[in-house]
């Protein structure tokens, strides 16, 4: 006998809560029976396309909701959410799960207090390249992270690295599984009141070092992830969802030759190819929409009562560091 689909609902469907609607239509696990947004014309609209009810406020979400994705603007998360999980909804949050470390730690705490589940919309975790890296349970030790794309008019109250920046954020903390310990910044704003461009060097309590790049301002869209460590190098790129490694194991021979090589005979090799001679290994990676995966992760989660693969506990993490990296672009000085 088949389980019953998991009844949920969105609230906040403009750009990114349109998608989750759509996927709880299409999932087989959900019936996806309300959406909810202040804009009545466009609830009625997302309403009318995936064939459920159209509301005006979270207060009117029936009792038997139950799950939630929250996809309004960041400075409402903490009010909308609460009340959702104070009525023992599982809730997953979009990115940032707050606005600050406050609102983040608060409703971390309302969770805990509620024993609701609670999840962060980080949807990079589930990109194909990111869940490729994972399987190779490799121990980064410096990490490159761009982060680039025109201006697009959206999330405007909210500078760069919160709006851009945060995804990669999640990402270091993630494979690096350590704690920051120094972090230096710099920012520019230009089109809004915060920062539009913004680079980060993190050092983590492990050793490793981390070196994020973001900006809104670029002509093109580019979006890429460097691993380096001692067995193993890999380069993403998280848009054409494909990437390379290179591992040590693969390249001894390459190792010994140079090795063997005395200093002064090194230079008679620079006629060679470098690239030719190292062996590039293609990533593999699956096909599957990172969204979808993350909805029927969250969802899992929902009927099994397993941990969400994304906790509000990673979601706070990322807030705080996000949050230094910001006090640190506010803390360096221009000669002017």
């Amino acid at each position: 006998m088949s389980e019953s689909p998991i009844r949920t609902a969105v609230v906040g469907v403009g750009h990114m809560g349109r998608h989750h609607a759509r996927l709880y239509h299409e999932l087989p696990q959900s019936q996806l029976v309300a959406v909810v947004d202040v804009n009545a014309d466009r609830a009625a609209e997302i309403a009318r396309q995936y064939h459920t009810r159209a509301l005006a406020s979270v207060d009117e979400l029936p009792d038997d909701v139950q799950a939630v994705t929250v996809a309004v603007p960041t400075i409402y998360h903490r009010t909308i959410t609460e009340k959702l999980l104070q009525r023992g909804i599982a809730c997953l949050v979009e990115k940032p799960i707050a606005d600050s470390v406050t609102e983040a730690e608060a409703l971390l705490g309302c969770a805990r207090s509620s024993g609701a589940l609670l999840s962060v919309g980080h949807t990079e975790r589930f990109n194909p390249v990111v869940r490729a890296i994972q399987r190779l349970n490799i121990r980064p030790r410096y990490i490159e992270s761009q982060r680039i794309s025109p201006f697009r008019f959206r999330s405007a109250d909210i500078g760069v690295v919160a709006d851009m920046m945060i995804h990669d954020i999640d990402i270091i903390l993630h494979l690096v599984g350590s704690r920051p310990v120094k972090v230096d910044a710099v920012g520019v704003n230009v089109l809004a009141r915060h920062e539009d461009v913004a680079n980060a060097r993190v050092v983590f309590e492990n050793g490793a070092v981390a070196n994020l790049v973001a900006s809104r301002l670029a002509l093109k869209t580019d979006r890429r992830l460097r691993v380096f460590s001692d067995t193993a190098y890999l380069s993403l790129d998280y848009q054409r969802k494909n990437g390379i490694v290179v591992t040590r194991d693969a390249n001894l021979d390459v190792l010994a030759l140079a090795k063997d090589k005395k200093l002064e005979d090194l230079a008679q090799m620079a006629d060679l190819d470098f690239g030719q001679l190292v062996k590039v290994e293609p990533l593999m990676v699956d096909d599957v929409e990172p969204l979808r995966a993350e909805l029927e992760s969250f969802l899992d989660s929902v009927r099994t009562g397993r941990p969400p693969a994304v906790s509000a506990e990673d979601g706070v993490d990322a807030v705080r560091l996000a949050s230094e990296i910001v006090s640190a672009i506010q803390r360096h000085r221009w000669d002017t």
